[in-house]
């Protein structure tokens, strides 16, 4: 079977991206002549566009052309004018409610039970910091944890310290503090850390460990100024550790719905075969997962931000509508503040994949939540109330917005990414899924799974949506690990901090 030259969404689109670079003179389709080299996953005009004229992928409006473009021109990231963003005061909600969602292979998985709340993925000790001063002190405790301890408690997988970088030097009774600080106190009862809380701080900062928990008995908290120099500290939080280890070690995985079940997806590095492959095939996944019961978190705010009134199509009450509404315009506000707007979130990587702006790359990223109703809208780390499809609003950075899943409490992601990173999280496993088969032949021992046989026509979406959701399962269960987990790539977390830096 011949491989296409050229995807068209649409067929009111008037571009077209390109399968693999194309060269110039190459007649793609009757009537349409490449005028110069397109390069992979680029737009190629398939009519010609009059200055002012709209540029349209997905059936949407991308811009408008900035000067004449020729039928079978190259159009890029310097020939569109942004259009005026979605209108949030007045979306319809409710009109695109699907309920016949594609049915999950499997409906139960083997999870780690947890007396309330959603069930782990993985058996960590995690270790909450309250300020980054202690981070070194931690570190080589941690270290030692790992060398001395874990191996006395083989059911236990592993040490997350929750090292970060907020906790002083912060404006802590900001009202925009309240952010960072629900991050920590959420992260504080992640599912994956079976309810085992450890705090370690210093003694002196200004975020004290009552501000994210009620348990600041000496069980649980331990200050390092309390202590007589290094080897005492060190030797304290190994001490502590151990207590909270020989606890965990008495967990068990068990056959668990997927009601009990909560993942997070995101992307990074997007290109223009992103919203072909990779995202709809999270979709599908998520929708199969959705339908089973399981509970979806996607992100992202400024990457919604120009599709959002497709999202509150599917918002199942005006509830949930109003509370996506009040995010976007908090954002917008913040963006303002800055002085910067959504033009701003395009990166470099971003337009050399093909992405022009930030809408075209909006249209793309709203594809990885499926077609699910969606139940639910989170401000920045909040956890959830409702099990379903969840819209939870955070920066679309993916070092923030993975931490800010994190603290909504995501027991594993799924990363789309088309130009490729090697981002991960320690406290929860991340499935890479790559939009181009020329990123998996690139990174083949860190892309989990390829969704680019979809852009060649070797698979359908609904086949790589499958093989993510069984991925996903195994992933989940521990009868499997993802390339960065086998690798130990961990990120730093650096949680959303609106609030001002004193």
């Amino acid at each position: 079977m011949a491989e296409p030259l050229y995807i068209r969404i649409k067929a009111e689109d008037n571009v077209a991206i390109a399968v693999h670079a194309i060269a110039a003179g190459t007649e793609i389709m009757d009537g349409v002549v490449t005028r110069e080299d397109i390069p992979q996953g680029h737009k190629i005009a398939l009519e010609a566009i009059p200055e002012g004229g709209a540029i349209i992928r997905y059936g949407v409006t991308l811009g408008y052309a900035l000067r004449d473009i020729e039928k079978g021109g190259w159009i890029n990231e310097h020939m569109l004018r942004l259009p005026t963003p979605p209108d949030v005061d007045h979306m319809q909600y409710g009109i695109h409610i699907r309920k016949d969602l594609p049915t999950p292979p499997v409906t139960t998985w083997e999870g780690y039970r947890n007396a309330e709340g959603y069930a782990g993925t993985r058996n960590f000790l995690g270790i909450i910091t309250t300020v980054q001063c202690v981070e070194g002190v931690l570190n080589v405790a941690v270290d030692r944890i790992r060398r001395e301890l874990l191996p006395k408690y083989p059911h236990v997988d592993d040490v997350v310290p929750i090292n970060h970088a907020y906790g002083c030097g912060v404006a802590i009774n900001a009202p925009e503090a309240k952010v960072p600080i629900r991050a920590l106190t959420n992260i504080c009862k992640h599912p994956n850390f079976g309810g085992e809380l450890m705090i370690v701080g210093l003694g002196c900062e200004k975020l004290q460990p009552n501000m994210i928990t009620d348990q600041v008995d000496p069980e649980h908290v331990l200050m390092l100024q309390d202590h007589k120099g290094f080897e005492a500290s060190v030797q304290a939080i190994m001490d502590m550790a151990e207590t909270k280890l020989r606890r965990l070690n008495e967990r068990r995985r068990e056959t668990l719905p997927l009601s009990d079940l909560i993942i997070g997806m995101q992307c990074g590095g997007s290109d223009a075969f992103s919203g072909v492959t990779a995202n709809p095939s999270a979709g599908y996944a998520s929708d199969m997962l959705v339908n089973g019961g399981a509970t979806v978190l996607f992100s992202e705010v400024t990457e919604v931000r120009d599709g959002v009134h497709l999202l509150a199509e599917r918002c199942v009450s005006k509830e949930v509508c109003d509370k996506l509404a009040t995010e976007m315009k908090w954002y917008d506000h913040y963006l303002e503040q800055g002085e910067v707007d959504r033009s701003a979130n395009p990166t470099p990587g971003n337009k050399k994949g093909g992405l022009s702006n930030i809408i075209e790359k909006a249209m793309g990223s709203i594809a990885k939540s499926g077609t699910a109703p969606i139940v639910e809208v989170l401000s920045p780390a909040e956890r959830p109330s409702r099990k379903g499809l969840i819209f939870a609003a955070t920066p679309a950075s993916d070092i923030v917005c993975g931490p800010s899943q994190l603290a909504s409490g995501i027991t594993l992601q799924v990363f789309m990414t088309g130009r490729g990173t090697p981002y991960n999280l320690a406290a929860a496993p991340v499935v890479k899924v790559c939009s181009r088969t020329d990123m998996k032949e690139q990174w083949p021992d860190l892309i989990d799974i390829s969704a680019g046989p979809i852009a060649t026509g070797h698979a359908t979406i609904e086949e790589i949506g499958t093989e993510l959701f069984n991925f996903i399962i195994d992933v989940a269960s521990g009868r499997k690990q993802t390339f960065a987990e086998h690798h130990r790539i961990y990120n730093y977390l650096c949680f959303f901090n609106p609030a001002p830096i004193t």
